[in-house]
């Protein structure tokens, strides 16, 4: 989906929580948040919901292998040092950061937010850069040509106000 999709991981997310947390684009957990993948501590495996895809991707597969091999829990605080998490904040600030940095996005262009939210998808799968650049160039190239985006985005900072996307 075009739209960027935010987590808030308040308490555990183990096992298919886990990999549930993992579709997000930005997870940002409460500070009593951990997070664990369970299959392997019910004698199954650590690999369901797209963990062995998606979890190497955010925090490097030697980390990865590890937390799936053990079973064991990983702090929100550890969560946010290696990346499984952009941050964490007080229990009973999750949702209003959530939902502030969502209305942040929100301000921006639809399509901005969408082609980068996909382009930056399609970078993780590719792992060319090449195949990378090449799309980032032709995107921004659309984005350019089909909307007023950045005219809007230059007087809005002359004026000083917050833009008015109309795309």
């Amino acid at each position: 989906m075009p739209q960027p999709v935010i987590c808030a991981v308040n308490g555990a997310a183990t096992g298919g929580g886990m990999c549930l947390t993992l579709g997000a684009d930005i997870r940002i957990a409460a500070e009593s948040a951990y997070f664990r993948a369970a299959g392997i501590n019910n004698g199954l495996t650590a690999v369901e919901l797209g963990l062995s895809f998606l979890l190497p991707r955010a925090i490097g597969s030697s980390r990865a292998f590890e937390i799936m091999l053990s079973g064991r829990d990983v702090s929100a605080a550890e969560a946010a040092e290696i990346g499984l998490v952009s941050r964490t904040v007080a229990d009973d600030q999750l949702m209003p950061e959530a939902l502030a940095l969502a209305a942040r996005i929100n301000g921006w262009s639809a399509q901005g937010v969408g082609l980068t939210k996909r382009l930056m998808w399609a970078g993780l799968e590719s792992g060319s850069l090449r195949n990378a650049i090449e799309l980032e160039s032709h995107t921004q190239l659309y984005v350019r040509l089909t909307t007023k985006n950045f005219e809007e985005a230059t007087l809005a900072r002359k004026e000083g106000r917050p833009p008015n996307f109309e795309d």
